[in-house]
């Protein structure tokens, strides 16, 4: 792997009560460009997305052991503040939850919380989060609108953008355009990959073809294992393992 190394995870096991949802998984995600984690449901994806934000903490049960390192230091110890860490690290789910307030509000309520910004300030990071998310242009002339009247892929977008106020150095997508039709899931992915040019982008996906077009590296998990991490065209192309090859030529999953 080239370049400078964003997270390093090492002996990540994770359990929910008694069942293991992730075992002993070891790898490191590279700070620049977008990978992509594939594999059947259950298979312990989007338990390893969450680790990298520690959303899993709000999860009843849940446990960890090993290392999660953000930028070489581990954010699973007791003096780690894991709000300080979601706001490094933000995340878009994967069915848009904007809040029951105008588009302006939903982008600016990160902004609020975190910030003492003045009201040209405030304009200016909304104007430029929803710039971003490539959102702007459709909505600058209806600011005060609820943001649930947007159709279903712009509250996507809206959601990015709100993540994205805060300047985070990492964006996780959980199944982002699994609910979208494909001309919103053709932004969505657009998107994705424009800003994986920006910071690191980590992206959950059911969508073999979605991960071959967004990921510069794509992970394969089953069973709760990685059983393989590569440089996206040669996992597709040139996978290593029997596993990865069945499921990406679709013998299974």
């Amino acid at each position: 792997m080239n370049g400078p190394t964003r997270f390093s995870l090492a002996g990540l096991t994770c359990r929910y009560g008694g069942s293991v949802a992730l075992r002993d998984v070891s790898m490191e995600i590279p700070a620049a460009g977008v990978t992509a984690f594939i594999g059947p449901s259950g298979c312990g994806k989007s338990t390893v997305l969450r680790c990298l934000n520690r959303m899993n903490d709000v999860v009843p049960g849940f446990s960890l052991v090993g290392q999660v390192k953000l930028d070489g230091e581990d954010i699973y110890t007791r003096t780690t503040d894991p709000v300080v860490v979601r706001r490094r690290v933000g995340m878009v789910f994967q069915r848009s939850n904007p809040f029951p307030s105008s588009i302006f509000d939903n982008v600016a309520y990160g902004l609020r919380l975190n910030r003492d910004l003045s009201r040209a300030e405030l304009d200016l990071k909304v104007e430029q989060a929803l710039q971003s998310a490539g959102l702007w242009d459709e909505v600058k002339d209806r600011l005060d609108t609820t943001a649930s009247m947007l159709s279903g892929g712009q509250q996507q977008r809206l959601c990015i953008a709100r993540a994205l106020a805060v300047e985070p150095e990492v964006l996780l997508f959980d199944e982002p355009a699994s609910a979208l039709d494909p001309m919103s899931t053709q932004r969505v992915e657009e998107l994705v990959l424009e800003l994986g040019k920006k910071l690191t982008v980590v992206i959950v996906t059911h969508n073999l073809q979605q991960a071959s077009r967004v990921a510069d590296r794509t992970g394969f998990f089953l069973l709760g294992r990685l059983v393989e991490y590569a440089p996206t065209v040669d996992l597709f192309t040139r996978p290593r393992q029997e596993q990865t090859e069945a499921y990406v030529s679709g013998r299974f999953g």
